[in-house]
């Protein structure tokens, strides 16, 4: 499965960007999928996931209730709407398929991940 993220740029603190992640080559529809990031010099991190289709989402604490993670399966593409952007939110963005149709916040159970796309926030 290929996947590719897209939507990162740079943005003031408290402004809105929205991630997308298309896939393609998969039954997309079959699976969860995640968000996580990477800050340089810190490990990957768990921000968002979704259920395979799309009535289950989790989030990381620290961007609970600013970020918003949803899904059309028909475009097998997954969103990540991303409000109040924080100076702390500042990574390479990575979109993942998981190995289920749940999965939760590890690394590993995720299998197939897009490339990244960068979000910086200035303060």
């Amino acid at each position: 499965v290929q996947l590719q993220a897209s939507g990162g740029g740079l943005v003031q603190a408290g402004g809105s960007l929205r991630l997308s992640c298309a896939a393609s080559g998969r039954t997309f529809s079959s699976y969860a999928v995640g968000w996580f990031r990477q800050a340089p010099g810190k490990e990957r991190e768990f921000v968002a996931g979704i259920s395979w289709k799309g009535f289950t989402t989790y989030y990381a604490d620290s961007v609970k209730g600013r970020f918003t993670i949803s899904r059309d399966n028909a475009k097998s593409t997954v969103y990540l709407q991303m409000n109040s952007l924080r100076p702390e939110d500042t990574a390479v963005y990575y979109c993942a398929t998981a190995r289920a149709r749940y999965s939760g916040r590890d690394v590993d159970e995720y299998d197939f991940w897009g490339q990244g796309t960068l979000v910086t926030v200035s303060s």
